[in-house]
């Protein structure tokens, strides 16, 4: 207990009004008399003030009744529910009508049970005095305790005390223009009409600043950046009604952290031109449904409305999103309501190993259907589900921009300064088990997840890890993820395209394109004698975004932003249309071309009109514009660099050596020995690297055969293209591969040609099958319908199974097909291809012709041109 007060007195003394004074004796109780004098004081204090006396016995009253409503509630509840079991009993309906409502109504209970002992813990909490709370939880102290940036702010909340009551009018009105109308369109989609707000009453309990950090460093001069730690457990009065039926929200509670930006900084009163509030993650919310919709408040259905209510919260102030306080008349609505986004976090969801087993089968637990949810801020994102098992590959890729990322610059050089903005903002994942039944998230079963700092990501700007999931018994998840900062230079975009092409996934971005609709203006009447009421609908390529609705008018003002990733600024269009909400008419259309932005000054448009095409030839939009070419920052650059140098360096000479160096079987040698010099050489340099001669010797071996280039065109790695053949001054030949080959191998079942190659940058192994040569040939009449099975060692799962077609009555094949393995460096090294030939001709299955085994811990695999060779086939009793 020492300890603990040394640490609250260093981390600030506790208010003077929750100090006992001298005179209140040593216990914090008070041991001022005794209970007959407090009884006398009491008394003698009522008669002294009538008035409070009143007071008191007409809150007794409104007790009384209160009392009695419960009573009158609890029986009408009792009433009802023996009412439906002698009806149930009545019309002679099985049992399982009676025993699922009484299932139900337990689970309920019981749910509502938890979180009413949640929100009255909380509601006392934020009652209570700071000495109070400090005595009761000392485990759960206010950040001012632990953190001695962030101080207390009772001053604070003493003013959010007295200003309460007037912010009740302000509060109503945000709710109705802004949260009513998304919930309304939401809920509609779950076949849920006519939501309403009637009455909004935020009652008397403020909300409650837990602390505030005030940032110094790396912030601009025209701004101030703070944090708050808020915390509200009110006690609101909210009544709306829902497809007919009245209900209402009591108890409700937010906690999150909160930014406020104040700026820009000017000269006249009151010196701060305008805010910006928003939280820096989803708040945690929570609520109590009262009233006839009390039957939604059960597990299951209740979450609807939670999930509607909490996603409307972020699409107003959870970034990126904002809410904009202009506060000075003088200060453009540009500067605090245009998107600031100052880079993009591409996430790589590459795997899961060692999940829970939540399915129910007939023997026990069977596996999972997994699935992942990525959040950063109020953007999220969700993978595929996969099927029965607790080892997934989903290679999902998505992309998140974010803001306020802050800079400073060193003397010569750009360094990374303290990262002000992602403080306390990270990226969450969230893994789920899907169940069939009701929609949404509450059906399935979690199975745990994990938390990256933005920050860490932003600092190293590349980031490969495996993460071990929280809230779950075991389970890990693989997650590589990509820090973009945003470039004004239009030749940044070459590189940009090109790593997308390198990555093969269509949906990643090359831009960000940043969009504030100030106003429009001469629009044209939708009907007779009415003004209309216009909305304005953006879109770039698949993502699609709206304004709000301005009512009865030709010249709305919007003054609203928004913000778009573009797959290629060269070929990409802003679609816009501004359409009536009363009759669904079209008032005008523009379609602008991205192209023509890369010709302008710093890649933006500023404030501009444009004319509306189907519309009025008077008729314009004003906006402004302004587009940004993604680029890899430098830390995540040099990090690529220097794993393209290590895997160069394990090359050795840049010789006919280097050709191959994959490991097979020990039997795989050489036919010939009219090299045999050669061969030793090459096979010394290969044990110089801890790698054994291979299969690619015996074509080394055979001069008399042709010899052709060899290309990998598929393989995509972050070198820039060059030929594979030739060294950088074009002269020095690396790599030469025979097309055709006249032996039938060691062991005379014919050799397969294989290219093996791995991207260090796509975490992708990929094998290509060409061609089979020289399968004996027993029978003349049974010729073999050959194919190929790859299986990745050890584990020979299911899922690494690869097969190509059958070709028929052939004995040499050609394939050409590619396969591709979701695989890591470390995992590589001490992985295995097994490669096995078979025919489908066999009266008992299909017969195997021949096998190989690749050890796939060679470095030269990683290289930009991969390894391209032939490998003989061996008895199947060889690997046994």
């Amino acid at each position: 207990m020492s300890d603990t007060t040394s640490g609250i007195s260093d981390a600030g003394e506790l208010p003077s009004s929750s100090i006992p004074s001298s005179g209140e004796g040593d216990s914090l109780l008070g041991e001022t008399g005794t209970a007959n004098d407090v009884v006398e004081m009491t008394g003698a204090s009522k008669e002294q003030n009538p008035e409070k006396v009143e007071v008191e016995n007409a809150q007794q009253l409104q007790s009384s009744g209160d009392n009695v409503g419960s009573l009158l509630y609890s029986f009408a509840k009792k009433v009802v529910t023996v009412g439906i079991i002698y009806f149930v009993g009545y019309m002679g309906w099985s049992v399982a009508w009676l025993i699922t409502p009484v299932l139900l109504s337990v689970a309920r209970e019981q749910w509502r049970s938890k979180n009413e002992t949640r929100r009255n813990v909380a509601k006392a909490s934020a009652l209570a005095s700071d000495k109070e709370v400090i005595l009761a939880r000392l485990g759960d102290l206010p950040a001012w305790v632990f953190f001695p940036d962030i101080e207390r702010c009772e001053w604070l909340n003493k003013i959010l005390k007295q200003v309460w009551p007037n912010a009740n009018f302000f509060a109503k009105n945000l709710i109705k223009e802004s949260i009513e109308p998304n919930i309304q369109q939401a809920l509609a989609g779950y076949k849920l009409n006519g939501f309403k707000f009637d009455r909004m009453i935020l009652g008397t309990i403020p909300p409650r600043i837990g602390g505030v950090k005030v940032y110094e460093k790396n912030v601009s001069r025209n701004e101030i950046i703070m944090d708050l730690d808020l915390f509200y457990a009110g006690d609101c009065d909210i009544n709306f009604s829902l497809s007919g039926l009245r209900g209402g929200i009591k108890d409700f509670q937010i906690h999150g952290t909160v930014r406020v930006i104040m700026k820009p900084l000017i000269s006249q009163m009151p010196l701060v031109g305008g805010l910006q509030i928003f939280f820096l993650n989803n708040p945690n919310i929570d609520f109590n449904l009262v009233g006839v919709v009390d039957l939604l408040d059960m597990p299951g259905l209740s979450d609807i409305l939670r999930k509607i209510i909490v996603e409307q919260v972020a699409a107003i102030m959870v970034l990126p999103n904002k809410l904009p306080i202009i506060l000075n008349d003088g200060v453009p609505a540009l500067s605090l309501k245009m998107p600031e986004p100052e880079g993009v976090l591409r996430i790589h969801v590459v795997e899961a190993k060692d999940l829970m087993k939540k399915d129910i089968s007939v023997l026990g637990k069977g596996k999972s259907d997994p699935y992942a949810i990525v959040s950063v801020g109020a953007q999220q994102f969700r993978t595929q589900t996969i099927d029965n098992t607790v080892n997934p590959k989903w290679d999902y890729w998505c992309e998140f921009y974010e803001p306020f990322i802050t800079y400073s610059y060193g003397t010569g050089t750009r360094k990374r300064a303290e990262v002000n903005a992602t403080l306390g903002q990270e990226i969450e994942l969230n893994l789920w088990d899907w169940d069939p039944g009701f929609p949404g998230v509450q059906n399935d079963d979690y199975l745990g997840r994990a938390t990256v700092e933005i920050s860490s990501v932003t600092k190293n700007g590349e980031i490969d890890t495996w993460l071990t999931l929280e809230q779950a018994k075991h389970g890990l998840v693989h997650l590589r993820l990509t820090w973009f900062t945003l470039s004004a230079d239009k030749n940044d975009l070459k590189a940009a395209l090109e790593e997308t092409q390198l990555l093969r996934v269509t949906s990643m971005s090359t831009a960000l394109l940043t969009v504030f609709i100030d106003s429009a203006k001469n629009l044209p009447q939708a009907r007779q004698q009415s003004q209309p009421d216009p909305y304005l609908v953006l879109s770039v390529g698949k993502k699609t975004e709206q304004t709000s609705v301005q009512m009865r008018t030709d010249a709305p003002v919007w003054e609203q932003g928004f913000t778009f990733l573009v797959g290629n600024p060269d070929n990409d269009t802003l679609q816009l249309k501004i359409i009536d909400q009363k009759t669904s008419n079209t008032l005008g259309t523009l379609t602008y071309i991205l192209s023509g932005l890369m010709e302008k000054n710093n890649l933006e448009l500023m404030s501009q009109p444009f004319q509306l095409q189907k519309s009025g030839p008077e008729t314009r939009v004003i906006m402004s514009l302004s587009l940004r070419v993604l680029k890899r920052s430098r830390d995540s650059v040099e990090a690529a660099s220097d794993k393209t140098s290590v895997s160069e360096g394990y090359g050795g000479d840049s010789t006919l050596s280097r050709t191959s160096s994959i490991k097979a079987a020990p039997s795989a040698v050489a036919d010939s020995t009219t090299s045999e010099q050669a061969v030793a050489s090459s096979i010394k340099r290969q044990e110089s690297r801890k790698s054994t001669a291979s299969g690619i010797t015996d074509q080394m071996s055979i001069p008399e055969e042709p010899f052709v280039v060899s290309t990998l065109n598929t393989v995509m790695m972050a070198t820039p293209p060059r030929s594979p053949n030739l060294s950088e001054n074009g002269s020095e030949l690396l790599r030469r591969t025979p097309s055709t080959t006249s032996s039938a191998g060691s062991a005379g079942l014919g050799r397969i040609q294989l290219t093996i190659a791995f991207s260090v940058q796509r975490q992708r192994l990929l094998v290509i099958v060409h061609k089979i040569s020289n399968i004996p040939q027993k029978d003349p009449s049974n010729i073999p319908d050959p194919y190929v099975k790859l299986y990745l060692l050890p584990g020979r799962s299911k899922e690494s199974k690869r097969k190509t077609n059958v070709v028929k009555d052939n004995c040499d094949p050609v394939f050409d097909t590619t396969f591709e393995y979701i695989i890591s460096n470390a995992e590589l090294v001490n992985s295995e291809l097994e490669v096995t030939v078979c025919t489908q001709k066999g009266f008992f299955g299909s017969p195997v012709i021949g096998m190989q085994k690749l050890v796939l811990s060679d470095p030269d695999i990683a290289t930009a041109q991969g390894v391209k060779a032939w490998y003989d086939l061996l008895p199947e009793s060889k690997f046994e």
